[in-house]
């Protein structure tokens, strides 16, 4: 079994008038490190990247590499709508001293396989550093299969990871089953936080979860636990996790959500989303904070954050 990591695919704080809020950003950061979170995934789908020009994502990328210092593993999010454009943010952010990046497809338009391996081709011979592919059918409408990761893992060896935005664990575990026996070193997180156990026993890394932007605690210690082998430990932390994901439900898309949440919870942020998000409305915010309760509740009885 791999040693199992949890990687937070950041929020980004804005300014009322959607300049980046630099000390708001440098807390969050901080907060995470602080709690034990293995890596900071910036401008993910959480971070709001596809919201924010080139511009200001160079600015973000300056922000967090000389903030977190290589204290922990830093990965951007460079995936544009054009090889070019992707390939310019990428070494970039690489060029900056990010650890790696990671890449979604082009979305808008559903690509055939051939498209997809066509684009990943030209990016990953372009880009002078390590990549991750990122998988989220749900965004780009089309699915970037295990055989045409296979493909371009015989042919880039600086594609070394996957991030497998899927509800559906037998999707993420195809995908395992086809690459780990010629590429066992390739790192694969899923993309919900409810499948961060199955993952690792599947012969997964991980998971790479917005929750965690929340209870950066939980999930450091779930790590901990897996870790360590003690199963009833994790089985509790899953119960936790479980009740935490109804988030999503509270409202579509989740990113302002979370933000209201992590303000709820005590942290010094401002909730700005880029539009056309709009905020948590007073029913939504009632919603977050009754589930909270629900939470903090399960992290208390199950000694959590303290075990005994």
């Amino acid at each position: 079994m791999k040693k199992a990591k949890f990687l937070t695919p950041v929020i980004t704080v804005f300014n009322q008038d959607g300049t980046l809020d630099v000390k708001g950003n440098q807390k969050i950061y901080d907060n995470l490190i602080e709690a034990g979170i293995d890596g900071l995934v910036i401008m993910g789908s959480t971070g709001e990247f596809y919201a924010m020009s080139m511009e200001q994502r160079k600015e973000l990328i300056d922000l967090v590499v000389q903030h977190v210092n290589h204290r922990v593993k830093v990965y951007i999010g460079t995936g544009c709508m054009t090889v070019e454009e992707t390939v310019e943010l990428s070494n970039y952010a690489i060029d900056q001293g990010a650890d790696a990046v990671m890449i979604v497809s082009p979305y808008y338009f559903k690509l055939t396989n051939q498209s997809i391996e066509f684009y990943f081709d030209k990016v990953a011979e372009a880009v002078k550093g390590d990549i991750y592919l990122y998988n989220y059918p749900d965004r780009t409408q089309h699915d970037l299969s295990s055989e045409v990761t296979l493909n371009l893992l015989r042919r880039h060896k600086n594609i070394v990871g996957f991030k497998d935005t899927v509800s559906e664990m037998g999707h993420t575990r195809k995908l395992l089953q086809t690459v780990q026996k010629e590429f066992p070193d390739f790192e694969v997180f899923s993309g919900y936080e409810e499948n961060f156990v199955h993952n690792v026993l599947s012969g997964g890394s991980g998971c790479i979860g917005g929750l965690s932007n929340l209870y950066p605690e939980v999930f450091a210690a779930w790590v901990r636990a897996v870790n360590d082998k003690d199963l009833d430990r994790a089985a509790d932390i899953q119960k936790v996790v479980d009740k935490l994901s109804e988030i999503y439900e509270i409202g579509q898309p989740f990113i302002p959500i979370v933000k209201k949440a992590m303000k709820l919870k005590g942290m010094d942020v401002q909730e700005h989303s880029k539009a056309p998000l709009l905020p948590a409305d007073e029913k939504q915010t009632e919603s977050i904070k009754q589930l909270m309760n629900e939470v903090d509740g399960l992290i208390l009885e199950n000694s959590i954050i303290h075990p005994e």
